[in-house]
């Protein structure tokens, strides 16, 4: 739990930190699933050009990270995820306010992202930053599981 003394950290993340981001995928995002944002995987998300992976600290440990892909007028939240212990403190938000911003002025007109069926709290989450329900997709996630597709549209000040 973040108090008054606590500096949230938001930064690039480092090749040196993929394989903690990586267990933080697995525990959060992943479970219940294979694993697929491995160490190495990671490792080519901060590599690329066309994406950046964001990682909140706190006191030099890390709390919660988020990746988004760039792509013309359009951008793809990859992944987004938080501490249990560090949840709604507002890290997510903040991870999500960076990410947008560094999508440019001007340039991305909507961002849009996958988020598991069943997964409630991250829904209402997203809601509340501005994405709305686009589709259901079955059988997105290994076995059964449906994945929602929410997006939300960038208003640009011109």
């Amino acid at each position: 739990m973040m108090n008054n003394d606590d500096a949230l950290i938001l930064r690039a993340a480092h090749r040196s930190e993929a394989s903690e981001i990586a267990s933080i995928s697995r525990l959060q995002i992943e479970h219940g699933l294979n694993w697929r944002w491995t160490p190495k995987r990671i490792k080519t998300l901060i590599a690329d050009n066309q994406t950046t992976l964001v990682v909140a600290s706190m006191n030099g440990v890390i709390e919660g990270f988020g990746s988004m892909q760039f792509m013309n007028t359009k951008s793809h939240l990859i992944l987004l995820a938080v501490q249990p212990k560090s949840r709604r403190c507002g890290i997510g938000k903040a991870i999500v306010k960076w990410l947008e911003k560094a999508c440019g002025d001007g340039v991305v007109e909507r961002i849009w992202l996958e988020v598991r069926l069943s997964n409630q709290v991250a829904r209402r989450f997203y809601e509340a930053q501005g994405y709305r329900f686009v589709r259901t997709i079955r059988k997105y996630y290994a076995k059964d599981e449906a994945a929602i597709v929410m997006e939300k549209l960038i208003k640009h000040a011109n």
